[in-house]
């Protein structure tokens, strides 16, 4: 009998369980449905908002045009009488450091990179053909590869409003989301700042047309244009122009002012240009700010040998990537919330190649492995001191020009600003120390929060110490200041 009622038990449990699970599987069905129908819905109000906004710019092509005069490009601030370089004293070295509090005028904070640009509404990707069709090219000798073919170019019969009116409207059809798709994954897979993603475009275009023409530059101004990127196109001499909005101030650089903001031109040497003054909704300018190691192919650069006189055993043997030094050859100069000491905050907080890193990294390590703060950061110091030669920039290059940490172990030379700038890298990085660049006039050098007591000259900041080093102050123990330096004009610049 307990059989029985065991059995008939169970076999209403099972049944139970095989309802429960019918209904589990039916309402899993009606949700995906409801999920699909939903989505689909949302796709379509998303392209039909695209559609709807790309035919009102497309109209605006047709009459929003006026004739401006560029302003002259804002030339780079003239700085003082660059510092040079000073040996510390023979007859000071092994003396003891005291302390010595110092002043200084005033606290260049960190300007936080911003999110950057998105398409105004996702953009949907159009149904896959039985075989997709890439188009490769080359970007600083990376491989790419989007979804073009040739039905996708396009010819302009002119360069007037109308018919860049009609090949806007053309090109704006679904037709060419996938490759707007492409673009913005590239942009994330290759971790591409702003301005190396504007370049990649360029790039894409000109290769697609075969040449930089009218046709390229529409191109590339729909496909940022689409991306998010706040942008007017331009026209004069039957030549079409990309204009591009910035929130950072880009010196010697020629500039248009529309409705208040500059635009800056990416190849245009003219002085009057009809533009377009027709906005794209969410459009947004772009950053220079790189927070992220551009992820180009590797070509390696020659090995260059780098040795600290004093501390023989820091010793590399160095190259990087002979990609990202070219990228970083067509990086223009430039600052945030018109504060030049924000430039260099920039160059520093750029992260180091991992191919820098690779063959950097490992030696520094070993020569500061089971060492004091004082003694890690002596070592590393002395290394950046000796290890590199300096020249004036002026001699060098002809002009200023600030290095990012990559090009100083790139170049045969460097100067006060380049020399920081690394030094300020390889402490946050190999010992997760605070560090600030101190600009006085004529010259840039560096502080470290130490966390063990460390004496010498510094500066206080919310409660916390920071040391000087000088990369530039040959020889020059922690906490020594290089003769001469107006501290009463320094200008502390914060580092992420």
């Amino acid at each position: 009998m307990k059989k029985l009622i065991c059995f008939t038990l169970f076999c209403t449990l099972t049944s139970y369980e095989a309802k429960a699970q019918n209904t589990y599987e039916e309402f899993k069905k009606k949700m995906n449905s409801e999920y699909s129908s939903f989505k689909n819905s949302k796709d379509k109000e998303f392209e039909e908002f695209r559609r709807k906004i790309n035919e009102e710019y497309a109209s605006l092509l047709k009459k929003a045009w006026q004739e401006f005069s560029a302003f002259k490009g804002i030339p780079v601030p003239e700085e003082d009488k660059p510092v040079p370089p000073v040996v510390y004293p023979e007859e000071d070295k092994g003396k003891p450091i005291k302390d010595n509090p110092k002043p200084f005028e005033e606290v260049i904070p960190i300007v936080e990179p911003e999110p950057q640009p998105e398409p105004v509404t996702p953009i949907k990707e159009t149904p896959k053909p039985p075989v997709e069709t890439y188009y490769a090219f080359k970007f600083f000798n990376t491989s790419l590869k989007v979804r073009l073919e040739n039905k996708h170019r396009f010819q302009l019969q002119g360069c007037d409003e109308n018919h860049i009116s009609r090949a806007w409207n053309a090109l704006s059809g679904s037709a060419y989301n996938n490759v707007i798709n492409d673009c913005l994954a590239i942009r994330l897979q290759n971790k591409l700042c702003d301005w190396a993603y504007l370049q990649m475009l360029c790039a894409l275009s000109d290769a697609f047309f075969k040449g930089h023409c009218n046709e390229s530059v529409l191109f590339t101004a729909f496909l940022y244009c689409q991306s998010g990127y706040k942008m007017k196109l331009a026209s004069a001499n039957n030549r079409l122009f990309l204009l591009y909005a910035s929130n950072h101030t880009i010196y010697d650089k020629n500039y248009w002012e529309v409705e208040g903001e500059k635009f800056y031109p990416l190849d245009c040497q003219l002085n009057q240009l009809h533009i377009c003054q027709a906005a794209f909704p969410k459009e947004r300018p772009l950053s220079l700010q790189i927070s992220s190691e551009q992820l180009f192919a590797l070509q390696s650069s020659a090995q260059r040998t780098l040795q600290s006189k004093q501390y023989q055993d820091v010793r590399a043997v160095v190259n990087t990537n002979e990609n990202l030094i070219q990228f970083f050859n067509s990086y223009p100069t430039s600052c945030i919330n018109n504060d030049f000491g924000t430039r260099w905050a920039m160059y520093a907080n750029t992260p180091l190649s991992k191919q820098a890193q690779r063959t950097l990294y490992p030696a520094l390590k070993q020569a500061i492995s089971g060492k004091s703060q004082y003694e890690a950061v002596s070592r590393l110091l002395n290394f950046v001191q000796t290890a590199f030669v300096y020249e004036y920039d002026d001699k060098v290059w002809g002009c200023d020009r600030a290095f990012f940490a990559d090009e100083t172990l790139y170049y045969p030379y460097c100067d006060c600003e380049d020399r920081s700038i690394l030094f300020s890298r390889l402490v946050r990085d190999l010992l997760g120390l605070k560090v600030v660049l101190i600009y006085y006039p004529g010259h840039l050098a560096t502080a470290v929060c130490f966390t063990e007591n460390v004496n010498g000259d510094y500066i206080s900041m919310n409660g916390k110490r920071y040391t000087i080093c000088d990369p530039t102050y040959i020889g020059a123990p922690i906490g020594a200041t290089m003769p001469k330096m107006d501290n009463q004009k320094a200008k502390v610049i914060l580092l992420e």
